[in-house]
Protein backbone atom coordinates (compact mmCIF):
# COMPACT_ATOMS: atom_id res chain seq x y z
CA UNK A 1 0.00 0.00 0.00
CA UNK A 2 1.36 3.27 -0.83
CA UNK A 3 1.74 6.10 1.15
CA UNK A 4 -0.02 9.28 0.82
CA UNK A 5 -0.10 11.89 3.81
CA UNK A 6 -2.04 14.61 1.87
CA UNK A 7 -4.92 14.92 -0.90
CA UNK A 8 -7.17 17.62 -2.03
CA UNK A 9 -11.26 16.76 -2.69
CA UNK A 10 -13.97 18.52 -4.00
CA UNK A 11 -16.92 17.99 -1.39
CA UNK A 12 -20.70 19.27 -2.31
CA UNK A 13 -24.04 18.69 -0.20
CA UNK A 14 -27.44 17.37 -1.71
CA UNK A 15 -29.61 19.82 -2.53
CA UNK A 16 -32.92 20.46 -1.20
CA UNK A 17 -35.65 18.68 -3.38
CA UNK A 18 -38.55 20.75 -4.80
CA UNK A 19 -41.94 21.02 -3.18
CA UNK A 20 -44.60 20.22 -5.23
CA UNK A 21 -48.17 21.97 -6.34
CA UNK A 22 -51.41 19.54 -6.24
CA UNK A 23 -54.45 20.17 -5.63
CA UNK A 24 -57.06 17.45 -3.76
CA UNK A 25 -59.36 15.90 -6.29
CA UNK A 26 -62.05 13.44 -4.64
CA UNK A 27 -65.69 12.73 -5.17
CA UNK A 28 -68.24 14.98 -3.60
CA UNK A 29 -65.27 17.93 -2.34
CA UNK A 30 -65.24 20.30 -5.40
CA UNK A 31 -63.28 22.85 -3.06
CA UNK A 32 -60.57 20.18 -1.64
CA UNK A 33 -58.16 22.69 -1.58
CA UNK A 34 -54.50 22.71 -2.12
CA UNK A 35 -52.22 19.45 -0.93
CA UNK A 36 -48.81 19.68 -2.36
CA UNK A 37 -46.33 18.32 0.27
CA UNK A 38 -42.89 19.49 0.75
CA UNK A 39 -39.49 18.71 -0.83
CA UNK A 40 -37.08 16.48 0.91
CA UNK A 41 -33.43 17.90 2.85
CA UNK A 42 -30.41 16.94 1.01
CA UNK A 43 -27.76 14.71 2.12
CA UNK A 44 -25.06 16.02 4.58
CA UNK A 45 -21.18 15.38 4.10
CA UNK A 46 -19.96 13.69 6.92
CA UNK A 47 -16.20 12.83 7.96
CA UNK A 48 -15.67 9.78 10.19
CA UNK A 49 -12.51 8.33 11.67
CA UNK A 50 -11.98 4.73 10.96
CA UNK A 51 -9.21 2.63 12.54
CA UNK A 52 -7.43 0.13 10.09
CA UNK A 53 -6.43 2.93 7.49
CA UNK A 54 -3.09 4.51 7.54
CA UNK A 55 -3.18 6.20 4.39
CA UNK A 56 -4.86 8.61 2.26
CA UNK A 57 -4.34 6.83 -0.95
CA UNK A 58 -7.80 6.24 -2.05
CA UNK A 59 -8.39 10.04 -2.30
CA UNK A 60 -5.82 9.70 -5.22
CA UNK A 61 -8.39 8.17 -7.41
CA UNK A 62 -11.85 9.59 -6.06
CA UNK A 63 -11.83 13.27 -5.42
CA UNK A 64 -14.89 14.44 -5.98
CA UNK A 65 -17.86 13.46 -3.90
CA UNK A 66 -21.76 14.18 -3.86
CA UNK A 67 -24.50 13.57 -1.53
CA UNK A 68 -27.33 12.89 -3.03
CA UNK A 69 -30.47 15.53 -3.32
CA UNK A 70 -33.42 15.48 -1.72
CA UNK A 71 -36.69 14.10 -3.49
CA UNK A 72 -39.57 16.22 -4.64
CA UNK A 73 -42.78 16.14 -2.32
CA UNK A 74 -45.91 14.86 -4.27
CA UNK A 75 -49.79 15.15 -3.44
CA UNK A 76 -51.85 14.46 -0.61
CA UNK A 77 -49.07 16.46 2.18
CA UNK A 78 -46.60 13.77 1.08
CA UNK A 79 -42.85 15.30 1.93
CA UNK A 80 -40.33 13.83 -0.55
CA UNK A 81 -37.61 11.67 0.98
CA UNK A 82 -34.52 13.29 2.03
CA UNK A 83 -30.82 12.49 0.21
CA UNK A 84 -28.71 9.83 1.40
CA UNK A 85 -26.33 11.50 3.62
CA UNK A 86 -22.53 11.12 2.67
CA UNK A 87 -20.15 9.10 4.82
CA UNK A 88 -16.27 9.97 3.90
CA UNK A 89 -14.60 7.59 5.66
CA UNK A 90 -10.74 8.62 7.05
CA UNK A 91 -7.88 7.30 8.85
CA UNK A 92 -7.77 8.38 12.54
CA UNK A 93 -5.70 11.25 12.80
CA UNK A 94 -6.71 13.20 9.66
CA UNK A 95 -7.11 17.00 9.35
CA UNK A 96 -9.48 18.67 6.78
CA UNK A 97 -8.34 22.01 6.44
CA UNK A 98 -9.93 24.76 4.10
CA UNK A 99 -8.65 25.37 0.48
CA UNK A 100 -5.89 27.92 2.44
CA UNK A 101 -3.95 24.93 3.56
CA UNK A 102 -3.81 27.17 6.32
CA UNK A 103 -7.30 26.69 8.73
CA UNK A 104 -8.31 23.45 10.17
CA UNK A 105 -12.09 22.87 10.08
CA UNK A 106 -11.79 19.25 11.48
CA UNK A 107 -9.40 17.15 13.25
CA UNK A 108 -10.68 13.56 13.74
CA UNK A 109 -8.53 11.90 16.30
CA UNK A 110 -10.84 9.10 17.99
CA UNK A 111 -11.90 5.58 16.25
CA UNK A 112 -15.60 6.11 14.99
CA UNK A 113 -15.96 10.29 15.55
CA UNK A 114 -18.17 11.82 13.04
CA UNK A 115 -18.62 15.53 12.25
CA UNK A 116 -21.17 16.82 9.54
CA UNK A 117 -18.98 19.55 7.91
CA UNK A 118 -21.28 20.65 5.30
CA UNK A 119 -25.62 20.08 5.72
CA UNK A 120 -27.57 19.53 3.02
CA UNK A 121 -30.40 22.15 1.91
CA UNK A 122 -33.55 22.26 3.06
CA UNK A 123 -36.81 21.14 0.89
CA UNK A 124 -38.98 23.53 -0.60
CA UNK A 125 -42.60 23.97 0.22
CA UNK A 126 -45.01 22.41 -1.46
CA UNK A 127 -47.95 24.72 -2.55
CA UNK A 128 -50.52 23.36 0.51
CA UNK A 129 -47.93 25.57 3.24
CA UNK A 130 -49.02 28.66 1.15
CA UNK A 131 -52.83 28.53 1.71
CA UNK A 132 -54.33 31.33 3.53
CA UNK A 133 -57.71 32.56 3.72
CA UNK A 134 -57.32 35.05 1.12
CA UNK A 135 -54.89 32.43 -1.09
CA UNK A 136 -57.19 29.50 -1.22
CA UNK A 137 -55.76 28.48 -4.26
CA UNK A 138 -52.08 28.82 -3.96
CA UNK A 139 -50.32 26.99 -7.19
CA UNK A 140 -46.42 28.34 -5.99
CA UNK A 141 -43.79 25.77 -4.37
CA UNK A 142 -40.32 26.58 -3.65
CA UNK A 143 -37.53 24.57 -5.67
CA UNK A 144 -35.68 23.66 -2.57
CA UNK A 145 -32.44 25.24 -1.16
CA UNK A 146 -29.12 24.33 -2.76
CA UNK A 147 -26.49 22.79 -1.43
CA UNK A 148 -22.84 23.58 0.51
CA UNK A 149 -19.90 23.12 -2.00
CA UNK A 150 -16.11 23.81 -1.33
CA UNK A 151 -12.55 22.35 -2.13
CA UNK A 152 -10.65 21.11 1.56
CA UNK A 153 -7.49 19.56 1.76
CA UNK A 154 -7.26 16.14 3.76
CA UNK A 155 -3.85 16.49 5.73
CA UNK A 156 -2.81 13.20 7.87
CA UNK A 157 -1.23 13.18 10.41
CA UNK A 158 -0.66 9.51 12.28
CA UNK A 159 -1.76 8.78 15.98
CA UNK A 160 1.58 7.39 18.13
CA UNK A 161 2.83 7.63 21.40
CA UNK A 162 6.36 7.92 20.66
CA UNK A 163 8.48 9.26 18.11
CA UNK A 164 11.68 8.44 16.32
CA UNK A 165 14.03 11.36 15.26
CA UNK A 166 17.45 12.07 14.03
CA UNK A 167 19.88 12.19 11.13
CA UNK A 168 19.58 9.99 8.13
CA UNK A 169 21.51 7.00 8.78
CA UNK A 170 21.27 7.08 12.73
CA UNK A 171 19.78 3.66 12.75
CA UNK A 172 16.23 4.17 13.50
CA UNK A 173 14.87 1.55 11.02
CA UNK A 174 17.17 -0.43 12.58
CA UNK A 175 15.40 0.43 15.88
CA UNK A 176 11.83 0.23 14.84
CA UNK A 177 12.71 -3.41 13.64
CA UNK A 178 14.22 -4.51 16.89
CA UNK A 179 11.63 -3.83 18.92
CA UNK A 180 8.32 -3.94 16.47
CA UNK A 181 6.97 -6.74 13.91
CA UNK A 182 7.56 -3.68 11.65
CA UNK A 183 9.78 -4.58 8.48
CA UNK A 184 11.28 -1.10 7.83
CA UNK A 185 13.93 -1.24 4.55
CA UNK A 186 17.65 -0.70 6.07
CA UNK A 187 19.90 0.49 3.59
CA UNK A 188 23.89 1.97 4.24
CA UNK A 189 22.86 5.64 2.61
CA UNK A 190 21.02 8.39 3.25
CA UNK A 191 16.88 8.62 3.32
CA UNK A 192 16.82 4.64 3.24
CA UNK A 193 13.65 5.79 4.85
CA UNK A 194 11.47 7.82 3.08
CA UNK A 195 8.16 7.40 4.39
CA UNK A 196 6.97 7.14 8.01
CA UNK A 197 6.81 3.86 9.34
CA UNK A 198 4.39 2.68 12.63
CA UNK A 199 5.13 0.05 14.92
CA UNK A 200 3.23 -1.95 17.87
CA UNK A 201 5.85 -2.12 20.66
CA UNK A 202 5.52 -4.65 23.53
CA UNK A 203 7.50 -3.73 26.54
CA UNK A 204 6.73 -4.91 29.93
CA UNK A 205 3.06 -5.97 29.25
CA UNK A 206 2.39 -2.48 27.77
CA UNK A 207 1.59 -1.77 24.36
CA UNK A 208 2.16 1.65 22.89
CA UNK A 209 2.65 2.85 18.85
CA UNK A 210 6.04 3.64 18.23
CA UNK A 211 6.67 6.27 14.56
CA UNK A 212 9.68 6.34 12.77
CA UNK A 213 9.95 9.19 10.31
CA UNK A 214 12.35 10.07 7.46
CA UNK A 215 16.06 11.27 8.71
CA UNK A 216 16.52 15.21 9.23
CA UNK A 217 19.37 17.09 7.95
CA UNK A 218 20.42 20.99 8.53
CA UNK A 219 18.30 23.03 6.74
CA UNK A 220 15.32 20.91 7.18
CA UNK A 221 12.74 23.52 7.91
CA UNK A 222 13.82 24.89 4.63
CA UNK A 223 13.65 22.33 2.98
CA UNK A 224 16.47 20.24 2.67
CA UNK A 225 16.85 16.94 1.65
CA UNK A 226 13.06 15.74 2.57
CA UNK A 227 12.31 18.50 4.53
CA UNK A 228 10.20 19.00 7.57
CA UNK A 229 7.05 17.54 5.67
CA UNK A 230 6.79 14.25 7.56
CA UNK A 231 7.70 16.08 10.75
CA UNK A 232 3.63 16.39 11.22
CA UNK A 233 3.27 12.83 12.03
CA UNK A 234 5.12 13.42 15.64
CA UNK A 235 3.33 16.32 16.65
CA UNK A 236 0.78 14.16 18.50
CA UNK A 237 3.75 11.98 20.45
CA UNK A 238 3.88 12.46 24.43
CA UNK A 239 7.81 11.55 24.05
CA UNK A 240 10.64 11.54 21.14
CA UNK A 241 13.46 9.19 20.88
CA UNK A 242 17.07 11.07 19.55
CA UNK A 243 18.56 8.28 17.92
CA UNK A 244 22.71 9.42 17.68
CA UNK A 245 24.74 7.52 15.86
CA UNK A 246 27.87 6.85 17.87
CA UNK A 247 29.87 5.86 15.09
CA UNK A 248 28.79 8.39 12.51
CA UNK A 249 31.35 11.22 10.62
CA UNK A 250 28.93 13.71 12.61
CA UNK A 251 30.43 14.44 16.24
CA UNK A 252 27.16 13.09 18.26
CA UNK A 253 27.14 16.75 19.90
CA UNK A 254 26.62 18.47 17.09
CA UNK A 255 24.19 16.03 15.69
CA UNK A 256 21.79 17.13 19.12
CA UNK A 257 21.98 20.03 18.35
CA UNK A 258 20.80 19.88 14.30
CA UNK A 259 17.97 18.03 14.87
CA UNK A 260 16.81 20.12 17.98
CA UNK A 261 17.28 23.25 15.68
CA UNK A 262 15.23 21.63 12.89
CA UNK A 263 12.52 20.87 15.48
CA UNK A 264 12.70 24.36 16.95
CA UNK A 265 12.45 25.85 13.39
CA UNK A 266 9.47 23.59 12.82
CA UNK A 267 7.52 24.44 15.57
CA UNK A 268 3.79 23.72 16.38
CA UNK A 269 5.76 23.13 19.71
CA UNK A 270 7.99 20.13 18.92
CA UNK A 271 10.60 21.71 20.20
CA UNK A 272 9.13 21.70 23.87
CA UNK A 273 8.03 17.78 23.93
CA UNK A 274 10.32 15.63 26.29
CA UNK A 275 12.70 14.03 24.32
CA UNK A 276 15.06 10.57 25.62
CA UNK A 277 18.91 10.86 23.84
CA UNK A 278 19.57 7.39 22.66
CA UNK A 279 23.64 6.97 21.89
CA UNK A 280 22.99 4.58 19.14
CA UNK A 281 25.34 1.80 17.46
CA UNK A 282 27.83 0.86 20.80
CA UNK A 283 28.55 -2.56 19.51
CA UNK A 284 30.88 -1.15 17.13
CA UNK A 285 32.42 1.03 19.34
CA UNK A 286 34.48 0.50 22.84
CA UNK A 287 33.04 1.44 26.22
CA UNK A 288 34.80 4.11 26.81
CA UNK A 289 33.95 6.08 23.71
CA UNK A 290 30.26 5.62 24.95
CA UNK A 291 31.29 6.69 28.08
CA UNK A 292 33.22 9.68 26.73
CA UNK A 293 30.54 10.73 24.29
CA UNK A 294 27.49 9.93 27.12
CA UNK A 295 29.70 12.92 29.40
CA UNK A 296 29.67 15.31 26.27
CA UNK A 297 26.37 15.14 25.85
CA UNK A 298 24.99 15.92 29.08
CA UNK A 299 27.22 18.80 29.18
CA UNK A 300 25.47 19.85 26.33
CA UNK A 301 22.18 19.40 27.55
CA UNK A 302 21.12 16.25 27.35
CA UNK A 303 19.24 15.13 31.06
CA UNK A 304 20.32 11.52 30.43
CA UNK A 305 22.01 9.52 27.75
CA UNK A 306 20.83 5.79 26.92
CA UNK A 307 23.18 3.68 25.10
CA UNK A 308 21.61 1.15 23.10
CA UNK A 309 22.13 -0.83 19.54
CA UNK A 310 19.87 -1.31 17.66
CA UNK A 311 21.39 -4.00 16.23
CA UNK A 312 21.45 -6.18 18.96
CA UNK A 313 18.96 -4.85 21.08
CA UNK A 314 21.67 -4.01 24.04
CA UNK A 315 20.37 -1.63 26.73
CA UNK A 316 16.94 -1.63 25.16
CA UNK A 317 14.73 -2.18 27.94
CA UNK A 318 16.36 0.47 30.34
CA UNK A 319 15.09 2.86 27.31
CA UNK A 320 11.68 1.45 26.31
CA UNK A 321 11.25 1.43 30.86
CA UNK A 322 11.62 5.43 30.08
CA UNK A 323 9.11 5.48 27.16
CA UNK A 324 6.85 4.05 29.63
CA UNK A 325 6.93 6.56 31.66
CA UNK A 326 5.44 9.02 29.38
CA UNK A 327 2.71 7.58 28.69
CA UNK A 328 -1.25 7.51 29.80
CA UNK A 329 -2.28 4.96 31.86
CA UNK A 330 -4.21 2.75 28.62
CA UNK A 331 -3.29 4.24 25.03
CA UNK A 332 -5.13 4.16 22.13
CA UNK A 333 -3.90 0.40 21.27
CA UNK A 334 -4.84 -0.40 24.52
CA UNK A 335 -8.25 0.80 24.77
CA UNK A 336 -9.39 1.34 21.06
CA UNK A 337 -12.23 3.75 22.49
CA UNK A 338 -9.74 6.25 23.65
CA UNK A 339 -6.71 6.94 25.73
CA UNK A 340 -7.19 7.07 29.51
CA UNK A 341 -5.09 9.71 31.61
CA UNK A 342 -4.35 8.50 35.59
CA UNK A 343 -7.09 7.94 37.26
CA UNK A 344 -10.00 8.27 34.80
CA UNK A 345 -10.64 4.99 34.31
CA UNK A 346 -12.92 4.80 37.51
CA UNK A 347 -15.91 2.90 37.21
CA UNK A 348 -18.97 4.73 38.24
CA UNK A 349 -20.38 3.02 41.35
CA UNK A 350 -23.51 0.41 41.34
CA UNK A 351 -24.87 -1.57 43.33
CA UNK A 352 -24.80 -4.37 41.54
Amino acid sequence: MHFLDQAKIFIRSGQGGPGAVSFRREKYEEYGGPNGGNGGKGGDIIFEAVAGLNTLIDFRYTQHFKAQRGHGGAGSNRTGAGGEDLVIKVPVGTQVLDDDRETVLLDLTEVGQQVVLLRGGDGGRGNASYKTSTNRAPRQHGPGWPGEEMYVWLRLKLLADAGLVGLPNAGKSTFINQITNTKAKVGEYAFTTLRPQLGVVWHRNREFVLADIPGLIEGAADGAGIGDRFLGHIERCRVLIHLIDIHSETDPTEAMHIVEGELEAYGSGLDEKPRLIALNKIDLVDAELVKAFSKELIAAGADKVYPISGATGKGMDALMDAVLGYLPQATITERPTGQVEDGDDEKPWSPI
